[in-house]
């Protein structure tokens, strides 16, 4: 029996007899996952962890953690079979059109080990995990704002490396984590990041492949497209004046020898920042060149989102001014002519992916000339980074950024879209053609976050799936079934198949409370059993609290996305897993139900029998497999009304349709536990609020 509320599960947890039979289903390959709350499983040891694989997959898992394994930079081509990831062997990326994906943000576990402790809670038909940014993160500790390409020492694990010596490194147990989830079943997505901290150490090592301004107060000096130069020279000084900052490294006398491919980027960054490993060395000498350069005025333009992108000014507000413990004044910028979805974000600079117009006097970029070596720059590091860590897949932050006025280009090069330049790369370079983008966009209408239709950009960019914007609504709301059935229109007609999106990181924050107070159960529902689009779930929704008032933001992954100790975003402790145990339990049903299935439906079309209303008026969806139905799925996303009898159309009507599994009373409607047809459709007597059912679809009846 599966718990009802939440302190059933802690004492399922605190029963050695009832959490091991959990754990023992698991390990005897009776279930794919272990039905346990994520807040108690995380709370394993690395030896008990390690015994719970060891027990199910045999020798794979000390493999998967060895030193020759966990070296990064192996291909994964020549890995030994039971390391290969599941799509290693696919000839394309569409796989990833239908796969179930997990957003995770690794600050809210703890460290890169826990990534394993929280995938043995998702089933099999939850299949891929995406990784929320991985490297050192910039101001306000925001993992989106990268100030290197070094990872995260916040996601370091002591207990694992006392445990395994050898992993020892960051690096070294990322790597193995990788390989265990693959062990496991998953397959495993970074975010790619197309821009990074105001200040990053890449804006620093590399300042032409960023644009510049000169400001004084609330007026920019200039912003002219060969700044970068003066850049160079601010930085040269600040290194005769401070000296290298690994003191054996001796400094190019020219600033054009030391910013060029003389000068490779690892002693590069050792002569302005130290040696990797030096964590704080390298933040305080960081800071130093920043104040140096920040003193003449000079800072990177900040990123910008939505049309029309381009022409900003110094915010003269007062409140726009913020002074920081260095004494340094900083003003927001605000976009000189702004439509309704723009924005400048202060704390981020984006590439220079294009050479402006008239050396960038009026802000205008040449889409015609390509910023080349800052394209080769990002592009590789990816690259590198997929090496490295074995990974299969990519998400890309802000793939709806679309800056031509005119819309997707007649001729589409290799310089039209950066995140698309990434995947390709990723791809030929390292062999992999499997590796796959997961697109960061809300499907807008058209020149709302972009220029032209979004999906005709994604599709240019070479994007497989996208995010999509289902989470921003209430479940059987009129814009949910109308959102609905435009993505399921899309993901029959388009090249980038729109997610049918449950929760993402961005939306756990107090302000989309009303979004979760229903309909979390029907969600996922959708997600497994609609097989023709993919899902995705940020952790945390399983056990999402139902929230009237705004919570403690320890209760929200969003704020775990920075690091503030003061102000609105201010965290102060570990994340708090919600204590939704009905949720839980539901969606536990619901996955110990879809394990009884999955490799039925799992890589088949389905078809719709009835359809989301675009209308908004008619809560109930049907669908079932498209050639040979073996099962038939009804929901009632309605969280209020019951709905009366209705007639399931376009199946066969020799068929004999019995209830097998209901998300609400286990099949105790008698009157609908056998469906046959009258003829012309088979009828349901009744479905209660945010009921889903599935009839297994039997023999012709004689």
């Amino acid at each position: 029996m599966t718990p009802n509320v939440y302190q059933e599960f802690v004492d399922c947890w605190r029963d050695p007899f009832q959490r091991e039979a959990h754990i023992s289903s698991y390990v005897s390959q009776n279930a794919s996952f272990i039905p346990l709350l994520p807040e108690h499983l995380l709370q394993l040891s690395v030896q008990e962890t390690l015994n719970i694989l060891r027990a199910r997959f045999g020798a794979a898992i000390d493999m998967a953690i060895s030193q020759e394994y966990a070296q990064t930079g192996r291909p994964s081509g020549v890995l030994p079979e039971a390391l290969r990831s599941a799509v290693a062997n696919e000839p394309d990326c569409r796989w990833l059109q239908r796969c179930n994906m997990v957003g995770v943000n690794v600050r809210t576990l703890g460290n890169f080990w826990n990534l394993v402790k929280y995938a043995l809670t998702l089933p099999q038909s939850q299949d891929a995990i995406q990784l929320l940014p991985i490297w050192e993160p910039g101001v306000v500790g925001s993992l989106y704002g990268m100030s290197s390409w070094e990872l995260n020492p916040e996601f370091f694990s002591v207990e694992l490396a006392e445990t395994c010596p050898h992993l020892d490194t960051k690096e070294r147990q990322l790597r193995a984590v990788i390989n265990l989830l693959h062990v496991m079943g998953k397959t495993v997505g970074m975010d790619v990041v197309p821009h990074t901290d105001r200040f990053s150490q890449m804006v620093l090592s590399y300042p032409e492949y960023f644009e510049w301004l000169q400001r004084q107060d609330a007026e920019i000096i200039s912003h002219d497209e060969f700044l970068f130069e003066a850049v160079q020279q601010k930085i040269m000084t600040f290194l005769a004046q401070h000296g290298a900052a690994v003191a054996s490294e001796p400094i190019p006398t020219e600033r054009t020898i030391f910013f060029s491919e003389k000068t490779d980027e690892a002693r590069r960054l050792r002569i302005l920042f130290g040696n990797p490993a030096d964590v704080e060395f390298r933040q305080t000498r960081r800071n130093l060149l920043i104040q140096h350069i920040f003193s003449y005025g000079y800072e990177p333009v900040p990123a910008t989102m939505a049309p029309p992108f381009r022409g900003m000014i110094p915010d003269r507000r007062e409140e726009a001014k913020g002074v920081d413990g260095n004494g340094m004044i900083w003003r927001d910028f605000v976009i000189t002519k702004p439509q309704a979805m723009s924005r400048v974000f202060g704390p981020l600079a984006r590439y220079k992916l294009y050479h402006p117009r008239n050396r960038n006097r009026d802000w205008e970029l040449d889409f015609d000339r390509p910023h080349v070596a800052a394209w080769n720059y990002v592009c590789e590091h990816y690259a590198d980074a997929q090496r490295r860590y074995g990974l299969d897949f990519m998400r890309g932050d802000m793939a709806h950024v679309q800056m031509r006025p005119g819309g997707v280009p007649r001729h589409i090069d290799r310089y039209y879209d950066i995140l698309g330049a990434v995947k390709q790369h990723v791809q030929h370079a390292n062999h992999t053609p499997f590796f796959g983008y997961f697109a960061e966009t809300f499907l807008a209408p058209r020149d709302v976050f972009g220029y032209g239709e979004e999906l005709d950009h994604l599709e240019a960019a070479d994007a497989d799936a996208t995010l999509g914007d289902l989470q921003s609504t209430c479940v059987g709301s009129p814009v949910f079934l109308q959102r609905f059935r435009q993505y399921a229109d899309w993901a029959e007609t388009r090249g980038c198949k729109p997610s049918f999106t449950l929760m993402t990181g961005d939306k756990d924050d107090p302000r989309f409370d009303e979004f979760y107070r229903h309909g979390s159960d029907v969600r996922l529902f959708i997600a497994l059993f609609l097989t023709n689009m993919p899902s995705y779930m940020g952790a945390g929704f399983e056990t999402r609290d139902i929230h009237y008032a705004p919570a403690p933001n320890e209760h929200y992954t969003k704020l775990y996305v920075f690091h503030e100790t003061a102000g609105p975003k201010a965290t102060n402790g570990a994340y708090i897993w919600g204590k939704n145990g009905v949720l839980f339990s539901r969606l536990t049903r619901l996955r110990l139900y879809a394990e009884t299935i999955w490799a039925t439906i799992r890589d088949v079309d389905c078809r719709w029998l009835i359809a989301p209303d675009t209308t908004g008026d008619n809560p109930v969806l049907a669908w079932t497999q498209q050639d040979d139905p073996r099962y038939l799925f009804i929901v009632n996303t309605s969280p209020e009304r019951t709905v009366g009898r209705t007639g399931i159309p376009l199946m066969p009507q020799t068929l004999e349709l019995r209830l097998e599994f209901s998300t609400i009373d286990d099949g105790q409607n008698a009157e609908d536990a056998c469906l046959t047809s009258n003829g012309k459709h088979y009828q349901l007597s009744s479905l209660l609020p945010g009921e889903g059912r599935v009839y297994r679809v039997s023999s012709p009846v004689e």
